[in-house]
């Protein structure tokens, strides 16, 4: 493994920028990367701290420089970190429908409401344009929620309980995200091209869709009946209403990978009084905003 990254740290082989055209030619002629693992990006916190002509040069054009190079330089494999963030439709965030909107890889028309949406998408299409161009073999990635920080729909929950909370619909944790990562290097070659949801697996079918905007709590306790006394022992509360889902079916059927913590670890671990199996840090930044690089991005 070699890690590029703006931030110096153990995964960091050479610290610089995705959007460095020079660099990424540099790097790849000399260490001949045979695969690439594109997890580089200003995520939705850097919309308040850079412009936008950043994340264009950070999501998108540093995306192209990693495509153009691998292909150039013959890499037989791609994995791209895209994001379920540019499926939510401001319609979906405001979470008018009548039941929980199902999500998975079919879902559309996408609609990003951010440029972070806008760039990541834009991403999307120039890996779609690669493999069909060069076919070079590709897997995206769109992950849920997996950073450690607060978050910013919390609908009056914080920290560890709204964590949990989204193991029942949209989070899963920072190691599973990593290793989901590197099974889709390793099946992309025989897949092609590949466009995958990655989430922990959701305990709901889409039949629970309309229970759970109305009653989430009780459609909860049908799969789940210890949960509330649990929850209660923790001063926890559970989501009175769910207004989405994602479903990450399509990446166990394909690659075979599941996500090893779902809600029911988050129980278990209440249950026996064992540490939360994900992390929270309530004063965690990203990289990006403890950088004093003029034009930050992320590492590959």
């Amino acid at each position: 493994m070699f890690g590029l990254d703006i931030a110096p740290g153990d995964g960091t082989d050479v610290a610089g920028n995705v959007s460095d055209r020079s660099l990424v030619e540099r790097l790849f002629r000399d260490h001949g990367f045979d695969g690439v693992i594109h997890a580089a990006a200003l995520h939705k916190p850097d919309i308040a701290r850079y412009p936008r002509q950043a994340f264009i040069d950070t999501n998108v054009t540093g995306t192209l420089n990693l495509l153009e190079a691998a292909v150039e330089h013959g890499a037989s494999r791609f994995v791209f970190t895209s994001t379920t963030s540019l499926m939510i439709t401001q319609a979906i965030r405001d979470e008018t429908a009548q039941a929980a909107i199902w999500l998975d890889e079919a879902s559309g028309p996408l609609k990003p409401r951010n440029i972070y949406g806008v760039t990541k998408r834009s991403a999307e299409d120039l890996c779609h344009l690669f493999h069909a161009e060069h076919r070079l073999p590709i897997i995206v990635l769109r992950t849920a929620r997996f950073f450690p920080e607060e978050d910013d729909t919390s609908c009056g929950i914080l920290g560890e309980n709204l964590k949990a909370n989204e193991f029942l619909n949209r989070r899963l944790t920072v190691e599973d995200c990593a290793r989901s990562h590197l099974v889709a290097l390793e099946h992309a070659p025989e897949i092609g091209f590949g466009l995958y949801v990655v989430s922990a697996a959701t305990p709901f079918s889409i039949d629970d869709a309309a229970d759970l905007k109305r009653d989430a709590p009780a459609v909860i306790g049908r799969y789940f009946p210890e949960a509330a006394a649990l929850y209660a022992a923790q001063g926890w509360r559970l989501p009175k209403s769910i207004g989405r889902v994602y479903d990450a079916s399509k990446i166990r059927r394909d690659l075979d990978f599941r996500c090893e913590t779902d809600f029911a670890a988050v129980l278990a671990a209440l249950k026996l009084g064992k540490p939360l199996p994900f992390a929270n840090e309530p004063g965690y930044s990203s990289p990006n905003a403890r950088t004093t690089s003029p034009r930050p991005s992320g590492g590959v």
